[in-house]
């Protein structure tokens, strides 16, 4: 059994994760502890904020305790906000807080990127405009190349949260281009779990969304590989070998 441990923030999609433990039909445990991030909007300062090592550190104990092998904070945008250097320092405190391997859904869409092979990529995101430039920056800082960008404008997690596969599609159509390889979709907040297939099915490309990728990094941490054809082509190709 390979127990993985998530910080969720506050409480919008974390049944997605129960959902992809079952998905990966194997010997798999994802624990998901919340993280009191009050309202959830998606403003630069509140987002910051919710991504402090000390707000992160109280509630990483209890996934010491459950036996998990690996933490990730499950916050794409509670990363990116600090930028890559700091959200870098973010990872290394909840690596020292938790005592165990770490990371963030920031960085767990930059290493999938390069798991999956491409370079070129586009990104559909449910933030206000300013909120998603400060996450193609992210991406950037990471040598990866957005050619386009697309922002729903919207303002919580509770409004993410609420959106149904026709709307995660439309909003992953709207970003796509014929350049982009593949298709980011960063927010935790959506329920993205059971419409993976058929967003790649759809743009006939890779798609990338925020809880997939967040497990897959858990994973990562733990020297995991789990074939998932229901997760989509993040967890069926075979890894990139680096020369």
């Amino acid at each position: 059994m390979t127990a993985l441990g998530f910080l969720y923030p506050g409480h919008s999609a974390e049944d997605d994760y129960p959902r992809i433990e079952q998905l990966l039909g194997s010997d798999i445990r994802a624990d998901v502890v919340p993280v009191d991030v009050g309202e959830g909007t998606y403003r630069v300062d509140p987002l910051r904020r919710a991504g402090y090592a000390d707000r992160l550190a109280q509630p990483v104990e209890g996934l010491r305790l459950s036996g998990a092998e690996a933490v990730v904070w499950a916050s794409t945008s509670g990363g990116f906000v600090h930028g890559w250097a700091e959200a870098q320092r973010q990872v290394r405190e909840l690596a020292r807080a938790a005592g165990l391997p770490a990371s963030s859904t920031a960085f767990a869409f930059v290493h999938a990127v390069r798991e999956i092979g491409v370079r070129k990529v586009a990104v559909a995101a449910t933030y206000p405009e300013d909120v998603t430039a400060l996450f193609v920056d992210f991406l950037r800082a990471g040598g990866v190349q957005v050619v386009a960008a697309h922002s729903a404008g919207l303002a919580t997690a509770a409004q993410s949260a609420a959106w149904d596969e026709a709307e995660i599609l439309a909003l992953a159509r709207a970003a796509d281009t014929a350049e982009a390889e593949a298709v980011l979709v960063p927010d935790t907040a959506l329920h993205t779990a059971s419409h993976i297939p058929t967003l790649e099915k759809d743009l006939g490309k890779p798609v990338l969304t925020a809880n997939q990728v967040t497990v897959w990094e858990a994973l990562r941490l733990t020297d995991r590989r789990v074939n998932a054809p229901s997760l989509g082509t993040l967890f069926t190709r075979e890894p990139i070998v680096q020369v």
